[in-house]
């Protein structure tokens, strides 16, 4: 056995079904493996930011990884935008990268990279394999190391020679530690809070935001009167009716420091005290009152769900009941504005859909209209590096073939990775993307605005705007191989979403606003 057939035999022996690729000539003995060794769906992505992001998508749905390979470190350092958003979604995730083979890593060959390096910053764990017979044994650790609580990313680097040479033995992969409950003790002291009936709110992340999660939390709220905020953007959060719904922290620090004015208490469960993403000049980086208090219910790799359900215990609430109905936008009608199309993905989108949200500036409205939808996933956009939200779809359609998947797409950070629109074309991939096509950087222009430059010069509104000249996306969709339509009006938009929506397969809509 090879060292590439038992690392392809470890990882399908140990759960691992999807590789997402885009190998080259240092990994062809373990593309001929994925050939060899049934078992493992095979990828391909045209650019490597597409295949770490996929296999962030995948695993945030499965709860578990998928794996990567990638092509020494220059094509390595091409997916690592999107593992800095799958570190900050605490995704579990397996990168394999192939490397020179070790005699000839000495001889210092254009490709030759400190891949090491590149990988420290964005994963929990890096090993560099350095024979066939160890091979496998490493590979059932990266897979355990990626599995631990809460979840990450780990990187395992393989000479082409450790690939080829015989030697191999496939590894059993041992189970990861259970996440640890929170002390009755930490209950206890949260609770105490709580009964004083001061100002608190609790800030959700994690498996907090999952349907238990939110059930458990509103006990929580309906006993205490906390209120409850979600994390700004969340890994993945269940939404829709008859889900308890939560406040999403807002973005811009003004916002979420009114949003949580007059708290005395801050509780984060499976959240980290919240920061601005930036700094600006005179405002906090902490988004909490100075003068609030900070209590840690349960920190993101604890149970947290169980701590949420103990504290509510403790509080004596009542076991839940269904959650208030709230009315359903309407099919929006008339001019295309931001409203309209939030309306309109809200209507239609199909129960137990996954809406892949980088909308940017352009989703704000549906975010509001998501707790009226039909019970769905959201998939955030968890570390801001943009260019995740088509890769991400890919992904989540892989993990969940039977439910409809939305990618609600910024026309900006879709440029990051268009490329993903092939390998939904090649895999008939159940991907409905709608595209706000606002022909610009928004969200730049709007932080320009607010930092006082309200008469943007010809070099700013150069380097914002996305015209000229314009990106033709329903060109540039049906060039990769789906189908699509470009809509003008919220009643065009209706037509053909509530049309491709019951159709099999990917699909594009450019909404022009």
């Amino acid at each position: 056995m090879t060292g590439a057939e038992s690392l392809v035999r470890t990882a399908v022996d140990g759960g691992v079904e999807v590789c997402f690729a885009n190998p080259g000539t240092t990994e062809m003995p373990l593309v001929t493996a994925l050939d060899s060794v049934p078992g493992m769906r095979a990828v391909l992505g045209l650019f490597e930011g597409v295949c770490t992001g996929a296999a962030d998508g995948y695993a945030r749905m499965r709860g578990k990884p998928a794996m990567t390979l990638l092509h020494l470190g220059p094509g390595f350092a091409n997916g690592l935008a999107n593992l800095h958003n799958a570190r900050r979604a605490n995704t579990p995730l397996v990168n394999v990268v192939g490397d020179h083979a070790t005699w000839h890593l000495a001889a210092d060959a254009p490709l030759t990279s400190d891949i090491a390096g590149l990988a420290g910053p964005m994963s929990r764990w890096v090993r560099a394999n350095t024979s066939a017979e160890t091979l496998g044994a490493d590979t059932a650790e990266a897979i355990r190391r990626s599995l631990e609580p809460p979840g990450g990313v780990v990187t395992l680097t393989v000479p082409a020679d450790c690939q080829w040479s015989e030697g191999g033995s496939v590894a059993r992969v041992a189970g990861p530690s259970p996440r640890r409950p929170v002390a009755a003790a930490t209950v206890e002291q949260v609770a105490a809070v709580l009964r004083r009936k001061q100002p608190a709110a609790m800030l959700l992340g994690g498996q907090a935001l999952t349907r238990g999660g939110l059930e458990a939390a509103a006990r929580v709220a309906a006993a205490s009167g906390c209120r409850l905020l979600s994390e700004t953007f969340s890994a993945r959060i269940e939404r829709g009716v008859g889900i308890p719904a939560v406040t999403r922290l807002p973005y811009f620090p003004e916002q979420a420091h009114e949003a949580l004015a007059g708290v005395r208490t801050l509780i984060l469960v499976g959240a980290k005290d919240p920061v601005s993403f930036f700094g600006y000049p005179g405002v906090p980086s902490r988004l909490a009152p100075a003068e609030s208090s900070l209590e840690i219910l349960a920190k993101v790799e604890e149970d947290v769900t169980g701590a949420l359900e103990a504290l509510a215990d403790a509080l004596g609430a009542a076991k839940p009941g269904s959650s208030a109905t709230l009315e359903a936008p309407s099919a929006p009608t008339g001019p295309l504005t931001l409203a309209n199309l939030g309306a309109a993905i809200a209507v239609l989108q199909p129960e137990g859909a996954i809406v892949v949200d980088e909308a940017a500036t352009s989703g704000g409205p549906y975010g509001s209209l998501a707790a009226a939808a039909k019970p769905h996933s959201c998939l955030m956009l968890t570390g801001g590096a943009i260019g995740q939200g088509l890769p991400t779809a890919v992904g989540a359609a892989i993990a969940c073939p039977d439910r409809r998947v939305i990618a609600f797409q910024a026309d900006g950070s879709g440029m990051y990775t268009v490329q993903a629109l092939w390998t939904m074309a090649r895999e008939s991939l159940d991907v409905t993307t709608v595209l706000c096509s606002n022909r610009a950087y928004r969200i730049l222009q709007i932080e320009a605005a607010r930092a006082g430059n309200v008469e943007p010069g010809p070099k700013l509104r150069g380097l914002t705007a996305l015209e000229p000249p314009v990106l033709d996306w329903s060109a540039l969709a049906r060039g990769f191989g789906v189908p699509a339509v470009k809509v003008e009006s919220a009643d065009d938009l209706v037509k053909h979403l509530r049309r491709v929506l019951a159709e099999r397969g990917p699909s594009l809509i450019e909404a022009v606003l």
